[in-house]
């Protein structure tokens, strides 16, 4: 990523405010502490209830700073997702457009709590991201890709392939995968044939809703320089 060229880097709400949970329950759990050491009698129960809640609101907040503080930044050329085990990038040119991934709920469409994106060459994604992020991704989004095939498998009828992923795959260029890389490009490829997108970028990550930041991945690729500044613009102002 060249540093010269503006960036617009989007911090996820649910990485936010993790310092202000640690200090919270780390002051609770110290009063409640004090107060007990200082008060004859044993502990009450409330005593009980606000200590777990103190020691709850320690670890939300440890889980929050162990995320990047930046989820994705968008450049001229790039959009890179920051993940805590690793990146993976999107060419430009690469980036078809963006959606909600919706499935068919009898008469409706159930939407996916998630961005959709389709790509223009798989094999240009899968070259450049690491088996650690291809695999950690396979974990975290599995719910998301489950709610798609258990629309489709209504009578219990699910094709193998779409429950666990195989370890071999060959790209539509014949460029051959195995191990990790390889599950992940099959999740791709059935994700694509259930919803019409390779990708996913769920709804935690994003500093907006899915609706909303659909909108700005399709003005991102419409113009790149002039959805940067005018979003930098707009991020001074507030």
């Amino acid at each position: 990523m060249d540093k010269n060229l503006p960036a617009l880097k989007v911090r996820a709400q649910s990485s936010r405010h993790g310092s202000e949970f640690l200090i919270v329950g780390g002051i609770g759990l110290i009063i409640i502490m004090l107060v007990n050491l200082l008060r004859p009698g044993e502990i009450s129960i409330v005593e009980i209830f606000l200590a777990t809640t103190c020691i709850a609101a320690i670890f939300i907040g440890f889980l929050k700073t162990q995320e990047p503080y930046f989820s994705l930044t968008f450049t001229q050329n790039l959009l890179i997702y920051h993940h805590k085990v690793g990146n993976w990038q999107l060419n430009h040119a690469n980036f078809h457009h963006s959606g909600i991934p919706k499935v068919e709920q009898g008469l409706e469409y159930l939407e996916l709590n998630a961005v959709g994106i389709k790509l223009n060459n798989i094999d240009e994604f899968l070259m450049q991201i690491q088996p650690r992020s291809a695999g950690r991704l396979l974990i975290e989004q599995r719910h998301l890709f489950m709610q798609v095939v258990q629309k489709h498998c209504k009578n219990g009828d699910c094709p193998s392939e779409w429950l666990i992923e195989d370890t071999q795959y060959t790209a539509p260029s014949g460029q051959r995968y195995k191990g990790l890389i390889a599950m992940f490009a099959n999740r791709t490829r059935h994700l694509g044939q259930l919803t019409g997108y390779d990708l996913l970028l769920p709804a935690n990550v994003l500093d907006t809703d899915i609706w909303q930041f659909s909108a700005y991945l399709n003005r991102w690729k419409l113009n790149p320089n002039e959805f940067i500044n005018t979003q930098l613009h707009k991020n001074v102002n507030r």
